[in-house]
Formats: structure tokens, sequence, C-alpha cells
């Protein structure tokens, strides 16, 4: 932002001298540039070799390869090497991810890397108030994210900067990028035509440490958009259609490649937000091309140099004709309902005209108590603006919301924008209130005082998420996710019963009236106002910089390696807990009031699958302990088996780790001495983050050997002296009563994979490596 108010901007309006020159990432890093001649020159090798055409998805991925000569390449089989261009980290991974780097013992990072501070600002007075709250709570964690970015090079966004996402749209995504980020959220980035995709911490170590970045090559789905967008129809509906056609693992090992002419109906934005919530179906991120809407966006935030080299490459940032798809999947926008989605799962599709009746079928609350726009899905200019548009239709008939309802600004950019706009003080006019430019309500940072826990209840929010007690604690709200101009529709109507497109609402004069489609401009009419400085800048040597970890804190903990493999089968294992049902990364690692403790593996193992059903009593953190037969705590029973030297496993079901990137439900387990996770599949980030700390995430063979596993049965995972990839693994059930049976378990694992099993983590096998080299 200092960029931009210094004029920076003014020497875009000649884009056709930077036309094959060297073109900036990013106004913060004006030494670090776009590299399209890269792109094009490993694109080419790997079309000759494969010749066919190729999709966008695999041109921005195979064009980021290591050694595209030499690569195997197989969509959903052969894992890729790749040299992404940038990592970003939001404040509550950053954590664990900077103290894994600082481990490493390496001085810098190697590839441009940004920290966001977003994550850790409860929602509770306002923004201003909630701000003031976190800089002083949270002050330890910041000035270490702060300190440690100084010293390894890493850009750093003070809390009340914005959302992450938000900030890599407005300053470090463009066409053609290949961006990882420590949040499932980074697809957002695909709006800008960029493959941008949530990772694990350690990971983001690989990248930071110049290492190639290991991913399964993915499989492509591609989404065939015809028509147009009109009325109440968003693209926040787009996602919320696919999602229910696909579920919540449909998109595993895949990229989703939107592609047709319905594309160009759709904003920059609009497009982020339909990318963002693809993380909702598994997918490895998403994608759209490069369009006119694209360079308008990059324009109006001050990259129309970007824009210009991006038309001259455009052919790299679009799919060839003729491109193979492994499922397609064709939306007619012209026919496309408003939709919401919900509850206690994302998939769960209803259009807005029958959700009504379909709460009051399954008896789910239809007076609606609270309604919260905002997020890092739906927190644009023009997201506001057309639920501004709707909020100003009853404020001219002297309504305001019947239900509470609140705003969240994408970043610092957005406020600033909107309350110079007039679109703030509209929303607030109706009822609303202004929170800080962070993720509150939508991860859990929300201290709500107008229920008691355990009371049922229904909200309505434009998040992308809606799991059993993600965003209040309670796991009787019911939580329903829509585009903003429904959430305000339906916050003004006070009820799930309303539809928009046909009810009609009672004005203060007692007449009928019908709320208007919203219309609302996609981008400013005037430039964006950056609104306050909030990024710190790395010095260009921070050698002398001293990152203050206290041996005392409660916040922070410097990291101990795990041991290494000790060379022999895993025997009688015992089960800490077997999980019924959907397990996602908040049931294994809960955020929300945990958040404070992401810095301190320690302290935050004390949630470890706190949220998880255990089959045998149909409780949530309630676990048999197999050595004194009492039951207790989860975090409580895995301390007492590792205190007394027990190894033990956990079996999961289907998705096991669906949502979140957070490794902290990967780290957890392996700090308290867990070694093995037995599933019918795993979602792909959690999988890799399991692998990455040491731990065999397995599956069965055979799905229906999950019922021959009982909580009280030891387990032996045998051969582990022939791993190999590719190869299963025997599993020998133990049963109290002496019997046995044996079954067998597949894994993913790749050789390199093995060998962060072998060392104790990836992080081990990194400094043997450098051990080695030096």
């Amino acid at each position: 932002q200092h960029a931009l108010n210094s004029g920076i901007r003014r020497y875009h309006v000649a884009p056709v001298l930077c036309q094959r020159a060297k073109v900036a990432m990013s106004h913060f890093e004006p030494n670090e540039h776009i590299n399209y001649e890269k792109l094009e020159k490993n694109i080419n090798i790997v079309r000759k070799r494969l010749d066919r055409p190729l999709t966008l998805s695999e041109k921005i991925v195979y064009g980021h390869l290591d050694d595209p000569a030499k690569q195997e390449i197989e969509r959903g089989k052969t894992y890729l090497r790749l040299r992404p261009d940038r990592v970003a980290m939001q404040d509550a991974t950053a954590q664990m991810a900077m103290l894994q780097f600082i481990s490493s013992g390496l001085p810098k990072v190697a590839v441009p890397s940004t920290i966001h501070c977003d994550h850790l600002i409860e929602a509770q007075l306002g923004g201003e108030k909630d701000l003031r709250r976190a800089k002083d709570i949270n002050q330890e964690v910041y000035n270490f994210l702060a300190t440690a970015g100084a010293k390894y090079g890493v850009g750093f966004w003070k809390p009340g900067s914005g959302i992450i996402h938000q900030i890599i749209l407005e300053n470090y995504a463009y066409p053609g990028v290949m961006l990882i980020g420590t949040d499932s959220h980074t697809p957002n980035g695909g709006g800008l035509g960029g493959i941008c995709i949530g990772v694990g911490g350690a990971d983001a170590v690989d990248v930071m440490a110049g290492i190639p970045w290991e991913l399964k090559c993915p499989k492509v789905i591609g989404v065939k958009l015809t028509g147009k967008l009109s009325g109440w129809s968003s693209p926040k509906d787009v996602i919320l259609k696919v999602a229910g056609i696909l579920t919540v693992k449909g998109g595993t090992g895949a990229i989703i490649e939107y592609h047709g002419p319905g594309v160009d109906s759709i904003s920059c934005t609009g497009m982020a937000t339909i990318c963002n919530m693809g993380a909702e179906i598994g997918a490895t991120t998403s994608v759209f091309p490069y369009n006119a809407r694209m360079k308008k966006y990059l324009g109006k935030t001050g990259r129309a140099d970007i824009a210009a080299l991006a038309d001259e490459f455009q052919q790299h940032l679009v799919p060839d004709s003729g491109c193979q798809y492994d499922q397609v999947i064709e939306i007619n926008l012209s026919e496309l309902k408003p939709h919401i989605n919900g509850p206690f799962t994302p998939d769960l599709a209803h259009p807005v005209s029958d959700i009504g009746a379909v709460a009051e079928k399954e008896g789910w609350p239809v007076d609606i108590r609270v309604g919260l726009i905002g997020s890092c899905t739906n927190s644009s200019y023009e997201d506001m603006g057309r639920s501004a548009a709707v909020a100003k239709q009853a404020l001219a008939h002297g309504l305001k919301c019947k239900s509470q309802f609140t705003i969240t600004p994408g970043s610092e950019q957005i406020r600033a924008t909107i309350e110079r706009d007039g679109y703030a003080q509209i929303l607030r006019d109706v009822g609303g209130l202004v929170l800080a430019n962070a993720c509150g309500p939508c991860i859990g940072q929300w201290d709500r005082k107008d229920i008691k826990k355990g009371e049922k209840n229904t909200i309505v929010t434009s998040y992308n998420r809606n799991f059993t007690g993600r965003n209040d604690a309670n796991p009787e709200t019911h939580a329903f996710v829509t585009s903003p101009e429904i959430v305000t529709a339906l916050s003004i109507a006070g009820t799930l019963k309303f539809n928009p497109e046909t009810d009609y609402l009672t004005g203060a004069d007692g007449k009928k009236f019908k709320l208007e489609a919203p219309d609302a401009d996609e981008l400013p009419k005037l430039e964006f106002d950056p609104g306050q400085d909030t990024y710190q800048y790395p010095p260009k040597d921070g050698s002398g910089q001293h990152v203050d970890v206290s041996p005392t804190s409660q916040r922070l903990q410097l990291l101990e390696p795990f041991d290494k493999w000790d060379g022999k089968d895993l025997e009688d294992m015992l089960i800490l807990i077997k999980v019924k049902g959907k397990c996602t990364t908040d049931h294994i690692s809960a955020a929300g009031p945990w958040l404070k403790f992401r810095g301190h593996l320690d302290n935050i193992s004390n949630n470890l699958l706190i949220g998880a059903i255990n089959i045998e009593n149909g409780k949530a953190n309630s676990v048999r302990n197999a050595l004194t037969q009492e039951f207790g705590p989860v975090p409580d029973t895995a301390r007492y088996y590792k205190k007394m030297g027990v190894k033990w496993a956990v079996i999961g079901d289907e998705n096991y780790g669906e949502g979140s990137s957070r490794e902290h439900a990967a780290l957890e387990p392996r700090h308290l001495g867990g070694r093995v996770i037995i599933t019918k599949s795993f979602a792909r980030i959690h999988e890799t983050n399991l692998k990455k700390q040491g731990l065999l995430p397995l599956t069965f063979a055979d799905p229906a050997d999950y019922n021959k596993i009982h909580p009280v049965d030891k387990l032996s995972i045998v051969g582990l002296a022939d791993f190999a990839p590719g190869k299963p693994l025997k599993c020998i059930i133990k049963h109290p009563n002496g019997s046995q049976e044996t079954i067998m378990l597949n894994h993913t694992f790749n050789e390199s994979q093995i060998e962060w099993f072998q060392a104790g983590s990836a992080l081990n096998r990194m400094k043997e490596l450098q051990q080695q080299s030096s």
C-alpha cells in the first residue's frame, strides 16, 4: 500500500513499454520478476513429449516442473517435482511453518514468501476494538512472526491488513503463477488464472528451502459454463451447485478447470469465489483461463504491466483447443438458481426456493439468529456492493434486519473503499456490525453471546464451511452457506422460509414490496483506497535480527526432532479411537479458542481428536484407556500411552481429514505417540501432512475391513523392512479372545516419502541430506 501511495501506479499507464521487459511479481518485490519465458519453454518440452493438446491446469503445473524433459507424467499416478513461484502463510499456520524453517538451519527463504495476520482476531465488539484487543493478546506471537520474517526474508502483513487470500488476489496472484499457501482456501488465486494450492507448513518449508515440491500428478475435471449469470444468481451459486454434484470428496486428486462461453459473464473476484470454495469438494485447486475480466482487475489493482505481459503470453494461459478432461460437468448459468447449502456439510445443496420447506420437514430451526457476510470467499467490493443494494431497498421501506447481522471486509483496501463509497454505512444502517479485516467467525473466532451452548439455532453465512460447531463451538448451530446478497435478504426477513425471488416483505408503512435483484459495480469507479499501510518489508540483510522464543512461553515452543523409525515392524499397537463418520481437521485439531496455541505443539495437542465421535460409545472426547479400562478424554489417554511407551493407531472413516490444511492435525498425533492412521480414504492435504511428520496414513484394501477392527483390539503392521511404493502392507488384528485376522492396507508413498517415514519426518530427512551434501 505504501508503494501504491507513493505513486508507483502512475508508471503503469504505458504497458507497451513493459512488453518483453522484466515485470515484477508484485509492487512489494521489485527485484522478483515473472518468468513467462521459462513457463513457455517447459510447456513446449512437455507438449512435444506428450504429443497432445494440454489443459490450462497442465500448462501451469507442467510449466513449473523441475525437470520437464525427464519427469514421468501420468495423471493420478506419478508424483511431480515442482518449483512453485512463491509461498504465502497465514498467522495460525505460519507459526509452525517458521518454527520448522528455523529448525532447518537455513539462513533465508529461497522464494518470495509472505506472512499474513488474519486468524487470531476474535469477533466481539467491532472492527477497531477487536483489532486493538487482538494486538494486545497476541503480541508475543505477532512479534515472533514479524522478527522471524525479518530474519529470514519473509514479507509481513500486520494484523488488520486483511484475509490472506484477498491480499494475495490484490497483490500477488497473476495468470500462470504457481503459489502454495498454508491454508486450504489458497485456491482463491485461481480467480486470477493461477495454480494456487493449499498445503501444510512442512510443504511450505520445502519450497522456502529451495527443494523441489512433490505433488501427485492431478487429474483435471472440466466444468463447462454456458449462458450468463443474472438476477439473484451469483458466482457463489456456481460452486454451491458443483459441491452438490461432486460432494466433499469428489474433487480429491483433481484440479477443477472452468471453461466455456459462460466464464466471461463472471467477474474476476467472482471467479476467485468459485475457486476458493473448491476446497470444499477436496480439489487440489481450481482455475479459470485468463480473460478480459482478469485484465480489468489487474489494471484496477495497479498491475497493468502484468496484464500487458499476460496478453503477450495468453496462448499459455488458456487451455488448448481439443484438450481432454478426466470428467466434464456442464452448467448453464442462465438456468442456475440461487442456492444455499447445509447444515453441517457444505455439499448438501438446496435451491433457496426450497430451503424453508426442507428445513421444516427436517426439523431445522427456520428462524435465523445471525446473518454473516464476508470471509475469504465473499468479501470483494462487488460482494459488498450487491449486499448494500439489497440493504438499501429495505431501508427505503423503513426496514432493518430482523436477525443479527455482521460484515467482514476482506482487506484493509476493501474496508477503506467501501467506507469511502458508502456501502459500509448502508450495511450499518440496516443493522449490521462491521468486524475487523480478518477471518473472524468463519474460523470460529467469534465470542458469541446471543445463545447458550447446546441451544438449537440457525445462522446463514457467505462463508465456505459449515461443519458442526465450526463457527461458534456450538454443535447445535445449524449453519448454512450462500451468497452475501442472499444472506442479507434472509437476515432482513429473519427466516429461511423467505425466497427473495418471489416473496414479499411488509414495509414500515404496512405496504408489501418485493426486493429487486441486486446490481452493483464489480470494481469501484474511482481507484481503490488502499487505507492504512500495514506491510512490513523484510530487510535486505536480516542476519542480525534476533527471534525470541521464551522457554516458558505458553504460546510458542521450539520444535524437537521426532524419533527415527527403529527398523522394526509396528507391533501390538493400541487403538486410541475408532472414529465414526465425518472426521474433519476441525474434529482432529479444533480452531476457535485453540488457535492461540498454534505455535506451541505440546499445548495444542490437548485438543487432539476432541471433536471426533468414538464408535464405541457414540460420544466425543471419551475413549477407553486399554491399560486402565477407564474412559477419559482422547488427549489424556494418548499422553498416558506415550508415558507408558505404548504406540497407538487411529481408525477412521471416509475422507478423513477433510477441510483445513492445518498440519497440527498431523503433528499432534505424532507428538503424542501415534504411528498409524488407517481409514477408508483420506483428504489430500491431510494425507500429505501425516506423511511429512513420519506417520503412516494407510487405507483399507477392502473398505469393509473397517468393520473387522474393534476399539479393544491390538494391531501390528508387518513387512515394513520391505516397505516400497505400490506394495500393500499387512495388518494383523489381535482380538481380546486370542483370535487373529489379517487384512491388507494400501498406501500412496513414493520412494522419497518412505525416506521421510524412515528418518522420522520430512524435516529430519532434509537435515540428513544437508549433512550429506556438506
